[in-house]
Formats: structure tokens, sequence, C-alpha cells
């Protein structure tokens, strides 16, 4: 009878799961504070990622923190503004610090800096189950696919650490897998694509986001990339509804139809499909908003990015807000270890500080009525061309110095029948 042969081992002090901003800000932040860190991916890098592929300004001062700003802004298009583009054709254009980067670079570039300063890399190595000894995780199995990325000789290796940081992003396997997911389906889906036509370069130079009654529920939006490239696409809030026996299920869109209604609403995206070349093919992928849909840790455990739901519900954003979380991650665990703090209390500060900013997200979240309600978006978009007070309010939402979701509150949408100021 042959022996079973033993499952190898690795062991650090945090390992990782998921390279993509959070995943990767969370592994460099441990790092630099000396911690030995096992970054780990499913995916070799460089790797495509469904995303509208938009930088705000919460994204740029992620940047600054992890030293790759100026490496970004060198790869990337800037935009002095974003669009935002009503039913009726109405625009506002909101100034702010903004750029694009497809995140096929900008992935790369933060995983990259993680490398730099310490972390390891294991990929392609996808998160199959957690180690748990009692009830505390203590590493995780994971399953090695060859170079060319096919399971056939895949083995598997079993990761012993002090800490698991999953950042795996909106699909819930891993989730799932480690006990943690409290909702599988997602808040919102979006599909978008790469369209070359260097006709259209100077032409759209900005963010631009439309809403419109054929789009009802979501937007549509053209962002330019460098190289006369430009990511369009169109996303879905609230995709999943509850029903009457508490289960979700996705609304009945298809998101090609919206897609399609999309370019025959707004002239720009139909002329830049029609006369520009796909590159690659339209791709779909789910949202985790609004910081709902798994527990934030299990001891042994922390959950980051948008694996704990850190994309921003009204705007779809959320890479600044992932690479936030990571870095919260990060700070939690090395200031433990620091200080000698139990494992309860670096859970339970961990859990603090990212619900300190659950009041944005749910601020966003009432702010998602215009998707609901298009005409909103006319409304207000008619009155910021009027009044300097409503155009500086939109200019701190992007900011993150005002409140969305005052701007669409009963009382919000009373004031802008004011008297113009």
């Amino acid at each position: 009878m042959t022996a079973p042969v033993a499952t190898p081992t690795e062991r650090c002090d945090v390992l990782v799961v998921g390279a993509g901003p959070a995943g990767s800000a969370c592994a460099q932040m441990l790092a630099r504070a000396g911690l030995d860190v096992l970054l780990v991916d499913q995916h070799e890098f460089p790797r495509d990622k469904v995303c509208g592929d938009g930088l705000i300004p919460d994204a740029h001062h992620a940047f600054a923190r992890l030293g790759v700003l100026h490496e970004v802004m060198a790869a990337a298009q800037r935009a002095p503004h974003v669009a935002c583009i009503g039913p009726r054709g109405g625009r506002i254009d909101v100034p702010g610090t903004l750029a694009v980067l497809p995140r096929r670079q900008l992935d790369d570039i933060v995983r990259r800096a993680a490398l730099a300063a310490g972390a390891r890399w294991l990929a392609p190595a996808r998160y199959e189950a957690p180690i748990v000894e009692g009830d505390r995780v203590v590493g995780a199995r994971l399953k090695l696919a060859d170079r060319g990325g096919s399971d056939a000789a895949a083995g598997v290796i079993d990761v012993r650490a002090a800490h698991t940081v999953l950042a795996t992003g909106a699909v819930p396997a891993a989730l799932i897998a480690a006990g943690v997911c409290e909702r599988r389906t997602p808040s919102g889906v979006a599909l978008r694509g790469y369209v070359k036509n260097d006709a259209m370069v100077g032409r759209i130079r900005d963010l631009e986001v439309v809403w419109h009654k054929r789009l009802r529920k979501g937007y549509g939006w053209i962002f330019p990339c460098p190289d006369g490239v430009f990511n369009i696409g169109v996303g879905l809030a609230h995709s999943h509804g509850k029903q009457a026996d508490g289960r979700r299920t996705m609304q009945d869109v298809n998101l090609r139809e919206l897609f399609a209604a999309f370019c025959e609403v707004y002239a720009p995206a139909r002329e830049l499909v029609a006369g520009g070349a796909w590159i690659g093919e339209l791709k779909g992928a789910p949202l985790r908003c609004s910081l709902e849909g798994a527990q934030l840790s299990r001891p042994g455990l922390l959950v980051t990015g948008e694996a704990a739901g850190s994309t921003y519900a009204f705007t779809g954003e959320g890479i600044g807000k992932a690479m936030e979380t990571g870095m919260l991650a990060a700070q939690a665990i090395a200031e433990a270890r620091q200080r000698g703090e139990s494992e309860a209390a670096m859970r339970a500060r961990y859990q603090a500080m990212v619900m300190a900013l659950k009041p944005r997200f749910d601020l966003y979240e009432r702010a998602n009525r215009v998707n609901d309600h298009p005409w909103l978006a006319d409304l207000l978009i008619w009155r910021a061309r009027r009044s300097r007070r409503i155009r500086r309010r939109m200019e701190g939402v992007l900011e993150e110095t005002h409140n969305p979701g005052n701007l669409v509150t009963a009382r919000g949408i009373l004031r802008l029948f004011l008297p113009i100021r």
C-alpha cells in the first residue's frame, strides 16, 4: 500500500489572499512593519480585471501613502472633470484630481510595490479552505495550478499563518469557504469593454457618467484611458432584489441590452463604438457595496477590500476605499503585535475602524436614488449650472468633504428650488 504524500507546508506571519488593490496595499504596509508576509493570488500578474478604471481623489491619497502615486500617474490618463449627464442631455462638469488606468497595469504597480517592501509572492494559487484549530483560523489550504494556468498538474500547499487576510474581491467563493459570507448575491453588476478610437481623443476628456430613463436603476460611463483607448460600460445598482421568502434574485435586466440602450441614447457612446475597434470583449462582474454581505473577521482572519463590500453603491467606485480598508487591516495587525494586544482586541479595533467609514457608505446608498429616479439627475444638473453653492457641494462629494446623500434627500431636493446662489 502506497503511503499518502504529505502536503507541503509554508509558514509566515500574515497570509494575504488576493493581490488586488486591497490585498497589495495591506501586504505592503505589513511588510514595511517588519512582518513576514506571503501575498498570493489565483492569477499570474499582470492580469485583467473588470472595472471602470476611474481613479478619484481617495485613490490618489492611497497611492501617495503607498509611495506609488508618481508611477501610477506616469502611466495613467489624467482627466479634468467628472461629467454628470442627465436624461435630457444637461451636463455639469465637476473638477477634481482624476485619472484613468486599466486595472491590468494599476494592480501590477501596487503588487510590485508590496514585493519591493518585502512581501513574498505565490501565484497562481487559489484559496480552497481555511486551516482551523479549535475556533481559530491558522492559515489556509491553497490549490496550485501549473504555470500554464491548468489545474491538470496542480498540487496543494498548506500555509500556516498567525493571521490571514482575505482580499478576494466580489466573487464570494473564498468568503463561503472561510465561513464569513453573509450574502452570496452581489449588490450590483457591471459590464465593460475597451474601444480604441483615435478620432475621439480630445473629444472625450472627462470621466463621463450618464443617467437616462432607458438605464433606470443604473448608469452608463465612458472613461478615457491612455493611447486612444476608452473604457465604456454600464452598471446596475441593487441588481438583486429581495423576494418575499427573503432570498435575493437577479432583476430581469439583460446587461448587454442595457449597454445597447446606452449606445442608442447617448450619441458619444454610439459614435465611439461605431467608429472604433474593440480590444477584447465586453466582460461582466459583480459588485459588493456598502460594507455589507460579509463578516469583517473571525478568530485568526480579517476580511478587507471588496470582499468586505468596500465599493460605493451610487458611483460603483471602489479602488480607493479598497486600499483604505486594506491598510486598516495592516494597521490593526501590526499595532496589535507591537502592543501585545489580544486577538479579540485587535479584531474589535479593526471592525471599529472599518465601521467608522460606514456612515459615508450609507450616504452613498441614499444618493443611489438617482439611479432609481433619473429625473433627479436632470434637476440637480439644471440647478448646479445656475448655483455656485451646489457646484461646490458636488466638488465636495468628489473630494469627500461633503455628504452625497444630502443632495437627494427630500430636504436637499427642496433646497434646489430655493433662490439661486
